[in-house]
């Protein structure tokens, strides 16, 4: 299996950076950024296989670009990753048309099984929102 081509939308640049350090064995990173416009340009010029976004970010949030980045790919895989355990947020981030959501609380091992399992076309949901 290739590496997924992945795109990293956080607003904290610590995030990114360890967001990278866990993910460059598993995946090509084609970029990261720090708001949600930023995000939909990014995608638009890299056209990942999947993306990583946060829901709380500047310019645009990450549930309004979900939408609109499904729009444009319509292909492209979504992640969630963020602080928000609120069932009202899971499920809008999956109307937005995500494929994942975990907790930035969650495991480092748990973003590479939820990569792979969205990158194998299944939805993840981590456990410590089940």
């Amino acid at each position: 299996m290739t590496k997924p081509r992945v795109l990293l939308a956080d607003d904290h640049t610590l995030v990114l950076e360890g967001f990278r350090k866990i993910l460059e064995a598993h995946c090509d990173i084609v970029g990261t950024v720090e708001d949600g416009r930023a995000l939909l340009e990014a995608a638009s010029r890299c056209i990942p296989d999947l993306i990583l976004l946060d829901i709380s970010m500047p310019l645009l949030n990450g549930i309004d670009a979900a939408r609109q980045l499904k729009k444009v790919l319509p292909n492209v895989k979504l992640i969630f990753v963020t602080m928000h355990a609120d069932p009202a947020y899971v499920n809008e981030a999956f109307k937005a048309g995500a494929s994942g959501y975990l907790l930035k609380r969650s495991a480092a091992t748990e973003l590479v099984e939820a990569i792979v399992s969205v990158s194998r076309g299944h939805f993840y949901l981590t456990p410590l929102i089940t």
